[in-house]
């Protein structure tokens, strides 16, 4: 067998050949080091590589395998995890040059916990731009991370390492951490499957009002599976839900016929998606009508800018971790200037201003989930435009999370969404369409995005090696 034709399995394949003893985790990790060392010059996605530890790993699984006491459908998968993802041992920087000099983590976030526990072999880690206050491969730390589907354009963020390192076969699945789109934007840039799941479902740490970690994979089957393991309770997670037991990779079929759906295009305020991407937004739901959903136009009730009162909490978030930050010279070389720039800005807010915006927030989040009521699903565009360059901090300078209006929202009303990869642009760059569904439905939204993923149109041709 290849090493593409290894890269490229899903992982019920290769956890099957695990089954059979037709691979050994061993050799399938050493072609995953092999290729990601070979890619990530080009791509600049994965950072502190742990050969010597992932290989004692993956014997330990072969041992498993070869018992017949495998611990699940993680067990041997060489995989990653982002920057952002505390593990024990391993370096924690959140993207910042000023953090090189840290010392290693000292305690496991749930998902590190997690993945250990069913034997998934951890090989490196991902990148990610400052704070993970941008939607783009940007960092002081980590450089410019770039799309393997074109390298010069942007990968999205703040997951960025984790979208562009599955893309290109670094690795079957990775965890990355959502704030505002931050595992649905670098999926939908890099043409993967990706799920926020709903709000402590994945337990996570420092536990979060709006940020929660989630898979990220080349197909639904994939993510589901990573879901099943991730998906547990933990008391440091304040949010955190009881483990339901659901094996969702297990239960992804299901008929759509008769399901209510509807399709948001304009989110009332922003940015307006580009004809390519609300495009991809109309195919999606054409194919849902013709498997019988009763699909019909979403109408956003928000008619002001409701990213606004979002955009200043996360600025004074970000003022209060650059004002933490170690001893350091303010340069590029130690944080990105664009980040720098809005969080300095969090210091002209008070705590009435905060307060206020909370409110609009809340308000926001009401309106939203009213509208919801009577609609089972909705499908949007993941981001409004197809891509913007991998040199850039977002489609905007002023304000580099403008362009995630159509996935913060849902940050703050709690609600699952996932994206898959429905069509490409001119310059055959991935466009994602986003499904929405109420809280709790992980199972239901990941259900309709399989169903939209069987139906696609497009041949995925990944990028395992990486294109100009």
């Amino acid at each position: 067998m290849s090493t593409t034709e290894l890269i490229a399995m899903s992982l019920a394949e290769l956890t099957d050949a695990y089954a059979s003893r037709a691979l050994s985790p061993v050799e399938v990790l050493q072609a995953v080091l092999d290729h990601a060392e070979e890619v990530n010059p080009a791509i600049n996605a994965l950072f502190s590589f742990r050969a010597d530890a992932a290989v004692a790993s993956a014997r330990r699984s072969e041992g498993r395998w070869k018992a017949g006491t495998a611990l699940g459908p993680l067990d041997g998968v060489p995989m990653t995890v982002k920057d952002s993802v505390a593990m024990i041992g391993w370096p924690y920087f959140h993207g910042i040059g000023a953090n090189r000099a840290l010392p290693p983590s000292t305690y496991d976030s749930p998902p590190a916990i997690a993945l250990r526990e069913a034997g998934a072999v951890i090989f490196a880690k991902t990148t990610m731009p400052d704070c993970g206050l941008m939607a783009s491969g940007l960092s002081s730390l980590h450089g410019v991370t770039r799309n393997p589907w074109g390298l010069a354009w942007n990968t999205g963020g703040s997951s960025a390492g984790a979208g562009a390192s599955v893309a290109a076969g670094a690795g079957y699945v990775s965890v990355g951490t959502d704030i505002a789109g931050s595992v649905r934007l670098p999926a939908s840039h890099c043409g993967l499957a990706s799920l926020k799941p709903t709000h402590g479902r994945v337990p996570h740490l420092p536990a979060d009002t709006m940020r929660m970690a989630g898979p990220m994979g080349r197909s639904v089957d994939d993510i589901a599976r990573l879901l099943t393991v991730l998906t547990r309770q933990d008391e440091r997670d304040t949010w955190s839900l009881p483990a339901d037991g659901t094996h969702y990779h297990e239960r992804l079929g299901r008929d759509v016929k008769g399901l209510r759906i509807g399709v948001l295009t304009d989110m009332g305020f922003g940015m307006k998606p580009e004809p390519d991407v609300r495009d991809a937004v109309a195919a999606a739901g054409r194919l849902l009508a013709g498997a019988g959903a009763i699909v019909e136009p979403f109408v956003s009730p928000l008619d002001y800018d409701a990213y606004a009162a979002i955009d200043l909490f996360l600025q004074v978030r970000g003022h209060l971790e650059y004002t933490s930050l170690p001893r350091h010279d303010d340069t590029a070389h130690d944080i990105n200037p664009y980040v720098r720039a809005w969080c300095l800005d969090g210091a002209k807010h008070s705590g009435a201003d905060l307060y206020r915006a909370m409110g609009r927030i809340a308000k926001m989040k009401s309106e939203l989930l009213a509208a919801f009521v009577g609609w089972d699903y909705v499908i949007a565009p993941t981001l409004p435009v197809v891509n913007f360059p991998a040199e850039e901090p977002g489609v905007s300078r002023e304000t580099p999370l403008a362009h995630t209006l159509f996935t913060a929202m849902f940050n703050q009303t709690c609600q699952p969404a996932s994206t898959v990869c429905m069509a490409f642009g001119s310059h055959h760059l991935p466009i994602g369409v986003q499904v929405i569904g109420h809280r709790f439905d992980d199972l239901g939204v990941l259900q309709v995005t399989k169903a939209l993923e069987d139906l696609r149109q497009v041949t995925m041709d990944w990028p395992f090696k990486p294109r100009p």
